[in-house]
């Protein structure tokens, strides 16, 4: 499988008339390596890539490893007398031009990069697309986040506070021996009108919103789901905010089942795409017309070893739904000072089908 995708990274090379890529982002060179232990917060890795040499660089403190778990890369271990900057001197004359992720590297990096490379070129690489051998993985830990949304909801009681609430839900998704996507979101009350919300110590009273977003990452994959619930009896205008956002999402997912089933091509897409931008107008304009104000962030996101990734569903994207990818549809109303729901799923579009990979009961739902 690895081996594929660097054979299919040096197509593309070849197809944009590049000699070679330097790789840098943690997620990237999981995807293309398979070793997944490289910090986010350091920059611990990168992948070196030309059409007759493969380098995984790294030091003494992942040789080890990665000697055993990356077989189709060759080790480059810098430290001591070798660096990063030698093995790129080493190539230096026949790269023209190096393909980099210029999102990703530092100001300095891009410097010393540029020292030696004259002509250097964007080089994204889309995980867009997933084989199913990734969306088994997604689902797995969809099912994993659907049982430990459903453990939180039992942990729900007067005087419990946000903190803790979100702890119960991580404590169970650790004992289970995975890891989140994301620390956990948890919104009491007037709290839930802010969409990330740094969940704190407010302590949980009755007839109150109880917002939750939460992810589990297994094998590397993420999940995402958010789920509005009411402790205790919502007052008619909790459940108005409520009904709209859901009907927001049911009408979007309509939306674009419709689009697929009807055979129409998107620019010089096939039939079963749809634009992603579209799918955000049909939920964004119902809670408009609701009078609410519009979603203030995307109606959705991709989803893989990243909790977001392309495609993306917001006004401006430019983004084609097709098959293969996975993505959430999360309408949210958010009033300040009273309070917010969102419903956050995740779907596949496979077969030309949309189907749903998280379960959790999204109907309304009165904890008590």
């Amino acid at each position: 499988m690895f081996e594929k995708r660097i054979k299919d990274l040096r197509k593309r090379l070849l197809k944009e008339k590049l000699d070679g890529v330097l790789i840098s982002s943690v997620s990237n060179i999981s995807y293309l390596s398979g070793f997944s232990n490289f910090s986010k917060d350091e920059r611990e890795a990168y992948l070196f890539i030309g059409q007759d040499f493969e380098y995984i660089i790294t030091d003494g403190r992942y040789s080890e490893a990665v000697k055993k778990q990356v077989t189709h890369l060759t080790l480059f271990e810098r430290g001591g007398e070798k660096s990063t900057e030698d093995l790129l001197k080493k190539h230096k004359k026949e790269i023209k031009t190096l393909g980099i992720e210029e999102d990703n590297l530092t100001v300095s990096e891009h410097k010393l990069i540029k020292k030696h490379f004259k002509n250097l070129k964007h080089f994204p690489i889309s995980r867009s697309i997933k084989t199913n051998d990734e969306i088994e993985k997604i689902e797995r830990a969809c099912k994993l986040g659907d049982e430990a949304f459903k453990y939180g909801l039992a942990q729900i009681k007067s005087g419990i506070t946000e903190k803790e609430l979100a702890f119960e839900i991580e404590n169970f998704v650790k004992k289970n021996g995975v890891e989140l996507s994301f620390p956990t979101i948890v919104a009491f009350g007037a709290n839930s009108s802010v969409p990330h919300h740094q969940t704190g110590n407010t302590v949980l009273e009755n007839n109150q919103i109880v917002l939750i977003d939460m992810g589990v990452k297994l094998d590397n994959y993420c999940s995402d789901m958010t789920r509005t619930v009411f402790f205790g009896k919502p007052t008619e205008k909790q459940r108005h905010i409520y009904e709209t956002a859901l009907e927001a999402q049911q009408k979007a997912v309509e939306f674009l089942e419709k689009s697929m089933k009807s055979g129409k091509q998107v620019n010089k897409f096939a039939a079963n795409a749809v634009k992603a931008s579209e799918v955000d107008g049909v939920a964004r304009k119902h809670i408009i017309t609701k009078g609410f104000p519009s979603i203030p962030h995307s109606l959705g996101h991709g989803i893989g070893l990243e909790v977001h990734e392309s495609p993306h569903l917001s006004p401006k994207s430019k983004d084609i739904l097709k098959e293969g990818m996975v993505f959430s549809i999360e309408p949210g109303i958010y009033l300040e000072g009273f309070g917010g729901v969102r419903i956050e799923d995740l779907f596949v579009l496979e077969n030309g089908k949309l189907r749903c990979l998280t379960h959790s009961n999204s109907s309304l739902k009165i904890v008590y």
